[in-house]
């Protein structure tokens, strides 16, 4: 049996053609992370470990700089099901500085604009969510939303539809706080963890 982490995607009817990922030499990928197909993850951005970036049904995946997908996030996409932004079509696109905390599921199509909190084991499907917007713990946003920035989704709320959506506070300042201070500490550990493990790494992200 083979086993590949970080590869092109499996050809199907879907797919027809397998595409690598296109990952920036400075991001760190965790040991026992999995990334498969049309994957583009900017610079400085960490991946923790068992992260699934799975691009082979929905597709394409973008990943901004300095972002953080923490332990356990998946990233899945509906086939056919795309958002367009500056004239081209994703099925899933996260702006720079996006942290997505443990366990978060992220499923196409959806847009996370730049500077982004997504809370632990909250779900984003089918959705925009504006700049600077606070996701919490438990939360699901769907239904086809459009947030406006700087939105904020309390813990375990179900945002469903455009009014819900369109009601939601502003972050509080607590949370802004929060958010930059995980944004501070993972900015770090791309290049911390490329000294601890070193350059050469199989794609299980262990050294060798």
């Amino acid at each position: 049996m083979y086993s590949y982490f970080v590869g092109a995607n499996p050809t199907t009817s879907v797919n027809p053609t397998p595409i690598f990922p296109k990952i920036n030499k400075t991001v760190f990928l965790s040991p026992f992370t999995y990334i498969v197909g049309d994957v583009t993850i900017r610079s400085n951005t960490f991946i923790a470990p068992f992260v699934s970036i799975r691009a082979d049904e929905g597709t394409p995946f973008y990943i901004g700089s300095n972002c953080n997908l923490q332990d356990g996030v998946i990233l899945h996409g509906l086939k056919n099901k795309q958002i367009e932004i500056n004239h081209k079509k994703y099925s899933i696109y996260i702006g720079d500085e996006v942290s997505c905390a443990h366990g978060a599921l992220i499923h196409g199509p959806c847009q996370i604009d730049q500077k982004v909190f997504i809370g632990f084991k909250s779900i984003v499907y089918h959705a925009r969510i504006g700049e600077g917007s606070f996701i919490a713990s438990g939360a699901i946003v769907t239904g086809g939303v459009t947030l406006k920035p700087g939105s904020f989704v309390p813990p375990g709320a179900h945002v469903d539809s455009q009014k819900k959506a369109d009601s939601l506070s502003q972050v509080p300042k607590n949370e802004v706080e929060f958010a930059r201070e995980v944004q501070r500490v993972n900015q770090e550990f791309p290049s911390a963890y490329s000294i601890v493990f070193g350059e050469n790494r199989c794609t299980c992200g262990l050294s060798y």
